[in-house]
């Protein structure tokens, strides 16, 4: 039912069930022959038709001009798995605000290590146990998955902390499933 090409193209996505979108970022790895993780035109196209989805060449274009929101003439993994992901609802926004809000102690933007101290407990952590890791490594580390998209600096903002739970989002198909999961996962 959508006319635009992007839209057009997150349905056949989703269209293929919760793993869809997620799927679809190996097969853009496997596009990209130069292993550069960007795609040329000619490698997304080739890569579009070979992965079985059906996107009319006078479609393949605007959809390529879309993902590359750069205007670099290549594609990044990132800027592709940004694009096709579909909106978060207000419900998982809210429910990654509060999450946000239990660890941003503070309460001034920004989790650190400080922050993590007082909410994530280590003490249990087979790692931390076993002697292999000290507590601020395993915090750091803990801190590093939320800014694998942006600067890694040890410090996670929201938008850092939204961007990594719209991933995780694009992968349930459910508002209730994904907010049951967060209100387990950080205790909310």
């Amino acid at each position: 039912m959508a006319q635009e090409p992007l839209e057009r193209f997150r349905c056949l996505l989703l269209a293929r069930g919760a793993a869809g979108i997620l799927g679809f970022g190996r097969v853009f790895r496997r596009m990209d022959d130069d292993g550069n993780s960007s795609l040329v035109f000619e490698e997304f196209s080739n890569g579009i038709a070979e992965s079985g989805l059906k996107v009319p060449p006078e479609i393949m274009r605007a959809l390529f001009d879309q993902f590359d929101s750069d205007g670099s003439g290549s594609v990044s993994i990132n800027e592709f798995l940004l694009a096709v992901r579909p909106p978060l609802s207000d419900g998982r926004k809210r429910v990654i605000a509060d999450a946000f809000k239990k660890l941003d102690k503070t309460g001034d933007g920004v989790v650190t290590l400080d922050d993590l101290r007082n909410v994530y407990n280590v003490k249990h952590n087979p790692r931390y146990l076993s002697g292999e890791e000290t507590e601020e490594q395993i915090l750091k580390k803990f801190l590093s998955v939320f800014e694998a998209n942006g600067v890694i600096d040890g410090k996670v903002t929201y938008d850092e902390f939204l961007d990594y739970y719209a991933g995780v989002s694009s992968s349930i198909d459910h508002d209730a499933y994904f907010d049951l999961m967060m209100r387990q996962a950080w205790k909310i």
